[in-house]
């Protein structure tokens, strides 16, 4: 029973912080206010959902390997994509305070 209420707690958790995520990808102004949406959602968002899987498939009794290697990869590329793209925005002459998608810096 507790572990019910644990795994739905973290999976609703992670489903209202993708949630909102997307909801930041489609919503803020400009590409670097738009990187921290998706970057949020996936590390929380996708996180506690995969730790809710684990918790439930480890109250089974099955270990579960699998979701704790996606969540250390996740961890580990999500914000390294992030800043990737923040620097190939730079890299093409992107403002930060224009939404504007042509903006170029003089």
């Amino acid at each position: 029973m507790i572990f019910d209420l644990i795994v739905s707690a973290l999976i609703l958790f992670g489903a209202a912080f993708v949630l909102l995520g997307s909801l930041g990808l489609a919503k803020l102004p400009s590409f670097f206010m738009r990187l921290h949406g998706p970057t949020k959602a996936s590390t929380l968002g996708v996180g506690s959902i995969l730790l809710g899987s684990a918790v439930y498939f480890s109250a089974q009794g099955g270990l579960s390997v699998h979701e704790i290697l996606i969540l250390i990869f996740l961890f580990l590329t999500a914000p390294v994509s992030a800043l990737l793209m923040a620097r190939a925005g730079m890299h093409r002459g992107l403002k930060g305070d224009n939404p504007s998608h042509e903006d170029k810096r003089d």
